[in-house]
């Protein structure tokens, strides 16, 4: 009897430190993090965000058409990690895009402005970069869903389905938003903006 009590004991204290180690690691680099800080407009940190999930991408050796800029010195090594811990940041990322797109919606007037570039003494504003923001996460969002569903039906793991099944939820929801937008003039056919 008292065996089985110490297997059992030493099992609970196994799987609650492999736990609740998992649970420590940052989802976000040191350099990612000093490079969100300093996106303090919602259109700029959700590229970054973005930028922070394809780097996770890489990291899994998914081959992904990456757009944008090319990455810089500032956004260090690419992250590290096994393919759950990889997995496990997308989704986290993933959320925290969602997060503060959500927050400055409830509190818009909370929202940095800073001058728009072309026009210096007119700053941009939440009907300028909340709509850009959505979009951008959209967009996103439609070039992660292949990979996932891709990345789900190759998986053997069990473990792996799990964040790889929320951020495909995740996915929809941004698109679900995104469809509540007012479309953008810009991006209308036959309207004059």
């Amino acid at each position: 009897m008292r065996i089985c009590f110490f297997l059992a004991l030493i099992t609970c204290t196994t799987f609650f430190s492999a736990n609740a180690a998992a649970q420590s690691r940052d989802f976000l680099t040191d350099d990612e993090v000093e490079i969100i800080r300093d996106a303090q407009q919602i259109d700029q940190r959700i590229d970054v965000l973005i930028h922070a999930i394809d780097r996770r991408f890489s990291g899994l050796k998914v081959n992904m058409a990456l757009p944008g800029k090319p990455e810089t010195k500032a956004w260090g090594t690419l992250p590290q990690g096994t393919r759950l811990e990889l997995l496990v940041d997308i989704k986290h990322i993933l959320q925290k895009a969602i997060d503060d797109i959500d927050n400055i919606s409830d509190r818009p007037n909370s929202m940095v402005l800073q001058p728009d570039e072309k026009d210096k003494k007119k700053p941009r504003g939440f009907a300028d970069l909340f709509p850009k923001a959505v979009r951008s996460l959209a967009a996103a969002a439609e070039r992660y869903k292949p990979v996932l569903k891709s990345e789900l039906d190759k998986t053997k793991e069990q473990w792996e389905k799990g964040p790889i099944l929320d951020s495909l939820d995740l996915c929809d929801q941004i698109t679900a938003a995104v469809a509540k937008l007012i479309p953008d003039a810009a991006a209308t056919p036959g309207k004059k903006h």
